[in-house]
Formats: structure tokens, C-alpha cells, sequence
């Protein structure tokens, strides 16, 4: 080889305080950065974990404090060196790690000082990231404290865990307020909007099942699981589970098709939907190890649509599968594998028929000219109209009421409703806000009316009152005021037994 194509190595070692402050962009939340510490606490076999803020002091902090395994010094050490382990090696399936950058970028993306207290086999070991000692000395070193009982929460260390504590949180705190009682309603009001986020995030882990369930408490506080596909609903639709084989790991799939909201309390179904609304949060659901990875998308293969809202389908995946997921470092991001987007069309073609069945099965009977419909449902020239039912009982036998000369304007006013039908308006409500669009209220009388109307044409028809009763309890307005139809139907039966 000649001089001139000779190689020789150089030093390219990053400079510790540019890289450190890039660590802080990745693209953290607070509840996402939270997520990540809990996922090193669950990991290391804990079954409780805190999270503490005292927001009462003049530099607020924040702490995650679990009852794992805890650590040696040598292993804390190790434990803050950034990449601490390579994500191409093999994890055992429990770990929920990635890149061993977790706790290191989630806690910088918050602070500037970062602690960990961790006691492991009667001893206790504490190490510091102080961000601004990183950028005056641009060396990559952490303090290890020799007397770690003065450190906050330290106390509250007892058996074997871990205790990571942030500081200086420049990230949370916006020093242009100088009011420090403003200060801690900021922080805890982003506290608090980051519950949700755990809640659902490691619902799996929290609910009860065959092993002990994960406690964990928010400032004392044991945070209740969100179960997103409502199993424990009697309405709810479970579809078996199928298996897809690949060659590093299998992907579990089922899907589950939620209840009507009107079959749910209104407390219910607005945590299931959650602040985004049920719209939002339609769709696939991936967990890597039963920790739930992203949610609320079709990956592209449809769009969200108010008829399939009610689709949700959890894809399960093992640890082994991260690099065909291109699972991100923050664990809140992934792509579709070839293989796996063919198996999630067809899924989707069935789940997405079962949630529009349940959104039209209350319309469907409406459609049955033995199910008394105030509106009709037509196919006219590829076009679906709705028209007013000019035969249902309540509106022929007032017609029938009506001079002969008043019948043909009467007919028009029934027309011309119909064909005023709000359909723009109608369309914007449902599908900003469905569950708010709700039928006009009827007065007593009117519902009088229509129940005498009805039941007596019924009754010409030779229809039993059992059956009548089942018709009218299927529609509205009957079925929306039901106790008051009730009434009226034992009533004009009676009287009419009595003549």
C-alpha cells in the first residue's frame, strides 16, 4: 500500500456538552418521560412506583421511586453511562428497555440535574448528571455521592429499589413567572394531564391477572388502569385471537369492537374516548412486552372515520421484534412490517363491518315497515334519503281527522319537513361531537297522541299487545320516553277494557 493511501485513525470522540444538551431534543413529553422511567422500574421486577413532585419549594422536583431490584454501585454507574447497552442484543422478555438511553434522555429532556438513589443488598448508592458542570467542563463524568441519607425522598428508600429524583427543571418551569404559587399550579396542572397517559400506557400491568398487579400512585394516589377495549363490558365484542409466525418472534392480534355509547354510563365511555374523543382513538393498538407503544392509528391502511370509531385491535409483539418495528428510542413511534400490514387489511375488512353493524342496528328497525318508522330510509338514484313516513299511525289518523280540502296541505307540511332535513348541519354535529346529538324532547300530550294513534291502528290490524309492545319499545320517540308510553298503553287499555 502506498503513502498516499495509507489510513490512519483519529479521535472522534463527541464533545460531551454538545452531544448531552442534543440528548435533550429527541422529542420527550412529560408523560412520555415519566412512561420511560416507570418502564426501568417495571423491568426491574418492581410491583410499586411512586411518582412525587414537591412543587412547594422554590426549585421544584419531581421523583419516581420504585421497589424493584435496585442496584450496586457498579451497576448505577453503568446504568447512567448513556447507551449503556446495545439494542442488538438479546433481552429477556420482561425488559421494556431499548437503546439504554431511557432514563438518561427522558430525565435530560426535563432537567438539568438528574439523581439516582438505588439501594440494593442493604446498601446505598447515589450518582448525579449535573448538565451545567457538563458544560463548563465538557467532560463526560458523573458525581458519585459518598453520603447519600441528606439526598431528597432518600427516607423513603427502604428494602431494595430505586429512586430517580429531577432537578432544575427547565424544561417544566417557565422562569418568566416569577410567582412562585403560579409556578406549582403550572407544573401540577402538567403533572396531572400526564396521569392519563400512565394510566393507559401500562394498563396491562396494573389490572389483576394471574400474577400481582403493578401499583402505581401519584403523589400518593393509586392510579386506576384504563382498559381502552372495555373487556369487562358485557357488550362488548371480542374477536378470537389469531397468531402471525415471523421469523423473529410471533404478533399476536385480536380485535374488539366497543359498545354503543348509549350502552355505557356517559362517565364511562368519556374516559374510554378520553380528551381526544373516540374518533381520535380508533384503531390499532400496539403493545411491545404489554406496554402499550402507540395507539390510535390505521398505519395508513384506512382512515378514521365516526362508523368505525368503535374498532380497536391490539397487536402484541415481544422485545425481539424491535428492529422490524423500528420501535424510536422514546417507545411512542413504529412502522408496519411488510407482513404484518397484509394479515391488518384483512383484519380491518371484518372489524370495521362489526362497528358499523353496531352504529346501524338501531336504524335498522326503523327500516322494517313492521317496526313503525317516523322516517324512512331510501336508495333513490344511488342517494340515501330520509323521508317522512306519511303512513305511520300517529300522522294518517290525525290526517285522517282533517276536512278532505286540508289532507293535501297537511301532506305537503310532512314533505317539506322532510325535505328540510339539516343534512349539513347534522353531518358537522355527529362527527364533531355524536354522543351530544340527541332527539328532541316530547311533550305529554304529543306522546299521548301518538301512543293512542298507534295502538289503536295497531289493534285494527290484529295485532296482540304483546307484540305492540315490542314494536313501539324498538323506536322513538316510544322508546326514549318509555315509562311515560308504558302508562299510556295500560291506561287506553283499560279503558278500553272497561267499555
Amino acid at each position: 500500500m502506498s503513502s498516499s493511501t495509507t489510513t490512519r485513525s483519529a479521535d472522534a470522540t463527541p464533545h460531551a456538552a454538545a452531544l448531552i444538551e442534543g440528548l435533550r431534543d429527541i422529542g420527550y413529553s412529560l408523560e412520555t418521560a415519566l412512561a420511560d422511567i416507570v418502564d426501568n422500574a417495571i423491568t426491574a421486577r418492581a410491583m410499586r412506583v411512586e411518582i412525587l413532585s414537591d412543587t412547594s419549594i422554590a426549585e421544584p422536583m419531581i421523583g419516581i421511586l420504585d421497589n424493584g431490584e435496585g442496584m450496586s454501585e457498579v451497576e448505577l454507574i453503568a446504568a447512567m453511562r448513556p447507551g449503556s447497552s446495545n439494542p442488538l442484543d438479546a433481552r429477556d422478555s420482561p425488559d421494556l428497555g431499548r437503546f439504554g438511553l431511557g432514563m438518561k434522555s427522558a430525565s435530560f429532556s426535563q432537567c438539568r440535574r438528574l439523581t439516582v438513589i438505588t439501594r440494593k443488598n442493604g446498601y446505598v448508592s447515589a450518582a448525579v448528571w449535573d448538565l451545567d458542570k457538563v458544560a463548563k467542563n465538557n467532560l463526560w463524568e458523573i458525581d458519585v455521592v459518598g453520603d447519600p441519607t441528606a439526598l431528597p425522598w432518600t427516607q423513603r428508600l427502604v428494602g431494595s429499589g430505586t429512586l430517580v429524583i429531577w432537578e432544575k427543571l427547565d424544561r417544566l418551569i417557565d422562569r418568566r413567572t416569577k410567582e412562585a404559587a403560579k409556578i406549582a399550579e403550572n407544573m401540577n396542572q402538567r403533572i396531572s394531564a400526564a396521569e392519563r397517559h400512565l394510566r393507559l400506557v401500562f394498563h396491562r400491568f396494573m389490572e389483576t391477572s394471574d400474577r400481582a398487579a403493578v401499583e402505581i400512585l401519584l403523589n400518593g394516589r393509586i392510579l386506576a388502569p384504563i382498559d381502552p377495549f372495555a373487556r369487562d363490558h358485557r357488550a362488548t365484542v371480542h374477536d378470537p385471537e389469531e397468531t402471525l409466525h415471523l421469523e423473529t418472534g410471533d404478533v399476536l392480534i385480536q380485535s374488539f369492537t366497543l359498545p354503543h355509547h348509549k350502552a355505557m354510563p356517559q362517565a364511562a365511555w368519556d374516559e374510554l374516548g378520553g380528551p381526544e374523543g373516540h374518533l381520535k382513538t380508533q384503531g390499532f393498538y400496539l403493545y411491545r412486552g404489554q406496554r402499550l407503544i402507540i395507539y390510535g392509528t390505521w398505519f395508513g391502511l384506512c382512515r378514521q372515520s365516526e362508523l368505525t370509531k368503535l374498532c380497536r385491535v391490539r397487536i402484541d409483539i415481544p422485545n425481539s421484534m424491535d428492529a422490524d418495528w423500528k420501535i424510536d428510542v422514546k417507545k411512542s413511534s413504529a412502522q408496519l412490517p411488510p407482513l404484518v400490514r397484509e394479515r391488518l387489511k384483512l383484519v380491518l375488512d371484518r372489524i370495521s363491518d362489526g362497528s358499523r353493524r353496531t352504529y346501524r342496528k338501531r336504524g335498522q328497525k326503523l327500516v322494517d315497515e313492521n317496526r313503525l318508522p317516523m322516517w324512512h330510509r331510501m336508495m333513490v338514484d344511488d342517494t340515501i334519503r330520509y323521508r317522512p313516513n306519511s303512513d305511520h299511525p300517529a300522522i294518517a289518523d290525525f290526517a285522517d281527522s282533517l276536512p278532505s280540502d286540508l289532507q293535501s296541505g297537511f301532506y305537503n307540511c310532512i314533505s317539506l319537513v322532510g325535505a328540510s332535513l339539516p343534512l349539513d348541519a347534522l353531518h358537522a354535529d355527529i362527527a364533531g361531537n355524536p354522543e351530544q346529538v340527541v332527539a328532541d324532547a316530547v311533550d305529554d300530550a304529543t306522546l299521548t297522541q301518538a301512543v293512542q294513534s298507534t295502538l289503536a291502528r295497531l289493534m285494527e290490524r290484529k295485532f296482540d299487545l304483546e307484540t305492540i309492545t315490542s314494536m313501539l319499545k324498538d323506536v322513538d320517540p316510544f322508546r326514549s320516553s318509555w315509562e311515560s308510553t308504558q302508562r299510556i298503553i295500560n291506561e287506553a287499555t283499560e279503558s278500553k277494557e272497561k267499555t
